[in-house]
Protein backbone atom coordinates (compact mmCIF):
# COMPACT_ATOMS: atom_id res chain seq x y z
CA UNK A 1 0.00 0.00 0.00
CA UNK A 2 1.35 3.41 -0.98
CA UNK A 3 2.23 5.80 1.85
CA UNK A 4 2.59 9.54 2.18
CA UNK A 5 6.04 9.95 3.76
CA UNK A 6 7.68 13.05 5.25
CA UNK A 7 11.47 12.88 5.36
CA UNK A 8 13.49 15.22 7.59
CA UNK A 9 17.24 15.49 7.18
CA UNK A 10 18.22 16.37 10.74
CA UNK A 11 21.83 17.18 9.90
CA UNK A 12 22.25 20.94 9.46
CA UNK A 13 24.24 20.14 6.28
CA UNK A 14 22.20 18.01 3.87
CA UNK A 15 25.41 17.45 1.85
CA UNK A 16 26.57 14.87 4.38
CA UNK A 17 26.49 11.11 4.89
CA UNK A 18 23.15 11.64 6.64
CA UNK A 19 21.83 13.34 3.51
CA UNK A 20 23.19 10.52 1.32
CA UNK A 21 21.45 7.90 3.45
CA UNK A 22 18.17 9.78 3.03
CA UNK A 23 18.68 9.96 -0.73
CA UNK A 24 18.82 6.15 -0.70
CA UNK A 25 15.69 5.99 1.46
CA UNK A 26 13.88 8.32 -0.96
CA UNK A 27 15.01 6.34 -4.03
CA UNK A 28 13.68 3.16 -2.43
CA UNK A 29 10.42 4.83 -1.45
CA UNK A 30 9.87 6.16 -4.96
CA UNK A 31 10.56 2.71 -6.38
CA UNK A 32 8.04 1.33 -3.88
CA UNK A 33 5.36 3.75 -5.11
CA UNK A 34 5.34 6.01 -2.05
CA UNK A 35 4.93 9.77 -2.09
CA UNK A 36 7.83 11.68 -0.52
CA UNK A 37 8.08 15.18 0.86
CA UNK A 38 11.56 16.11 2.12
CA UNK A 39 12.62 18.87 4.50
CA UNK A 40 16.30 19.70 5.05
CA UNK A 41 16.90 21.14 8.51
CA UNK A 42 19.62 23.55 7.36
CA UNK A 43 17.32 25.07 4.72
CA UNK A 44 14.37 25.75 7.03
CA UNK A 45 14.00 29.35 8.20
CA UNK A 46 13.02 29.51 11.87
CA UNK A 47 14.24 30.68 15.26
CA UNK A 48 15.18 27.50 17.20
CA UNK A 49 15.07 29.23 20.60
CA UNK A 50 12.05 29.21 22.87
CA UNK A 51 12.55 32.67 24.29
CA UNK A 52 9.87 32.33 26.99
CA UNK A 53 9.62 28.57 27.24
CA UNK A 54 6.07 27.34 26.75
CA UNK A 55 4.36 30.01 28.81
CA UNK A 56 4.07 32.09 25.65
CA UNK A 57 3.95 30.34 22.27
CA UNK A 58 5.95 32.15 19.61
CA UNK A 59 4.37 32.74 16.24
CA UNK A 60 5.37 29.96 13.86
CA UNK A 61 7.43 30.82 10.81
CA UNK A 62 6.02 29.73 7.41
CA UNK A 63 8.48 26.80 7.13
CA UNK A 64 7.28 25.39 10.47
CA UNK A 65 3.65 25.69 9.39
CA UNK A 66 4.48 23.84 6.14
CA UNK A 67 6.19 21.09 8.13
CA UNK A 68 3.26 20.73 10.51
CA UNK A 69 0.82 20.52 7.58
CA UNK A 70 2.97 17.90 5.84
CA UNK A 71 3.15 15.77 9.00
CA UNK A 72 -0.61 16.03 9.53
CA UNK A 73 -1.13 14.59 6.03
CA UNK A 74 1.63 11.97 6.33
CA UNK A 75 1.27 8.30 7.15
CA UNK A 76 4.95 7.88 7.98
CA UNK A 77 7.75 10.15 9.17
CA UNK A 78 11.47 9.54 8.61
CA UNK A 79 14.07 11.50 10.56
CA UNK A 80 17.80 10.98 10.08
CA UNK A 81 20.49 12.74 12.07
CA UNK A 82 24.04 12.34 13.36
CA UNK A 83 24.57 11.37 16.97
CA UNK A 84 26.36 14.34 18.51
CA UNK A 85 27.16 14.02 22.22
CA UNK A 86 24.61 11.18 22.61
CA UNK A 87 21.75 13.22 21.23
CA UNK A 88 20.47 15.00 18.15
CA UNK A 89 22.04 18.23 16.81
CA UNK A 90 20.94 21.33 18.71
CA UNK A 91 19.19 22.77 15.66
CA UNK A 92 17.04 19.63 15.33
CA UNK A 93 16.14 19.82 19.02
CA UNK A 94 15.26 23.49 18.48
CA UNK A 95 13.01 22.48 15.60
CA UNK A 96 11.05 20.14 17.85
CA UNK A 97 10.96 22.74 20.64
CA UNK A 98 9.33 25.19 18.25
CA UNK A 99 6.85 23.16 16.19
CA UNK A 100 5.98 20.08 18.30
CA UNK A 101 3.35 22.05 20.15
CA UNK A 102 0.11 21.58 22.06
CA UNK A 103 -2.72 21.64 19.55
CA UNK A 104 -0.54 20.11 16.85
CA UNK A 105 1.18 17.06 18.37
CA UNK A 106 -0.67 16.70 21.67
CA UNK A 107 -2.82 18.37 24.30
CA UNK A 108 -3.03 18.01 28.04
CA UNK A 109 -6.66 17.50 29.02
CA UNK A 110 -7.12 19.38 32.30
CA UNK A 111 -10.36 17.54 33.08
CA UNK A 112 -9.11 13.99 32.61
CA UNK A 113 -5.46 14.80 33.47
CA UNK A 114 -4.41 12.79 30.40
CA UNK A 115 -2.33 13.50 27.34
CA UNK A 116 -4.30 13.60 24.08
CA UNK A 117 -2.03 12.30 21.33
CA UNK A 118 -2.93 14.03 18.05
CA UNK A 119 -0.58 12.04 15.81
CA UNK A 120 -1.71 8.59 16.91
CA UNK A 121 -1.82 6.04 14.09
CA UNK A 122 1.24 7.42 12.31
CA UNK A 123 4.55 5.57 12.21
CA UNK A 124 8.14 6.77 12.06
CA UNK A 125 11.64 5.57 11.29
CA UNK A 126 14.52 7.31 13.06
CA UNK A 127 17.94 6.80 11.50
CA UNK A 128 20.85 7.70 13.77
CA UNK A 129 24.40 7.85 12.44
CA UNK A 130 27.37 7.67 14.82
CA UNK A 131 30.73 8.95 13.68
CA UNK A 132 33.39 7.38 15.86
CA UNK A 133 31.61 4.77 18.00
CA UNK A 134 29.42 1.81 17.21
CA UNK A 135 25.80 2.25 18.31
CA UNK A 136 26.26 -0.64 20.75
CA UNK A 137 29.35 0.92 22.33
CA UNK A 138 27.55 4.23 22.76
CA UNK A 139 24.55 2.48 24.32
CA UNK A 140 26.84 0.41 26.58
CA UNK A 141 28.73 3.47 27.85
CA UNK A 142 25.95 6.04 28.05
CA UNK A 143 22.58 4.30 27.91
CA UNK A 144 19.71 4.64 25.46
CA UNK A 145 20.59 7.72 23.42
CA UNK A 146 17.48 7.35 21.21
CA UNK A 147 14.90 7.37 24.01
CA UNK A 148 14.45 11.13 23.75
CA UNK A 149 13.24 11.09 20.15
CA UNK A 150 11.64 7.64 20.01
CA UNK A 151 9.56 7.93 23.16
CA UNK A 152 9.88 11.46 24.57
CA UNK A 153 9.00 13.25 21.33
CA UNK A 154 7.40 10.93 18.77
CA UNK A 155 5.81 8.48 21.20
CA UNK A 156 4.47 11.33 23.33
CA UNK A 157 2.39 12.44 20.32
CA UNK A 158 1.21 8.89 19.59
CA UNK A 159 3.66 8.00 16.80
CA UNK A 160 5.06 4.47 16.89
CA UNK A 161 8.73 4.84 15.99
CA UNK A 162 11.42 2.33 15.09
CA UNK A 163 15.11 3.21 15.26
CA UNK A 164 17.92 2.15 12.93
CA UNK A 165 21.41 3.05 14.17
CA UNK A 166 24.56 2.92 12.06
CA UNK A 167 28.18 3.47 12.94
CA UNK A 168 31.00 4.09 13.36
CA UNK A 169 30.65 5.93 10.05
CA UNK A 170 34.19 7.37 10.14
CA UNK A 171 35.86 3.99 10.68
CA UNK A 172 34.20 1.73 8.11
CA UNK A 173 35.02 1.14 4.47
CA UNK A 174 32.83 1.76 1.44
CA UNK A 175 31.68 -1.87 1.42
CA UNK A 176 30.04 -1.42 4.84
CA UNK A 177 28.57 1.94 3.84
CA UNK A 178 27.11 0.35 0.69
CA UNK A 179 25.53 -2.37 2.84
CA UNK A 180 23.93 0.30 5.05
CA UNK A 181 22.71 2.19 1.97
CA UNK A 182 21.03 -0.98 0.65
CA UNK A 183 19.34 -1.52 4.03
CA UNK A 184 17.99 2.04 4.02
CA UNK A 185 16.89 1.70 0.36
CA UNK A 186 14.92 -1.43 1.37
CA UNK A 187 13.30 0.43 4.26
CA UNK A 188 12.23 3.16 1.84
CA UNK A 189 10.87 0.71 -0.69
CA UNK A 190 8.80 -0.95 2.06
CA UNK A 191 7.65 2.41 3.43
CA UNK A 192 9.09 1.59 6.84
Amino acid sequence: MSKNIVVICGHPDADSFTGSMLEQYEAGAIEGGHEIRRFNLGELQFDPILHKGYKEIQQLEPDLILLQDAIREADHLVIAYPNWWCTMPALLKGLFDRFWLPGFAFNFNKDTKKIEQHLRGKTARVIVLSGSHSPFKTWWQFGDYTNEIQHGILGFAGIKADVSAYGPCQKVDDKVRDKWMKQVFALGKAGK
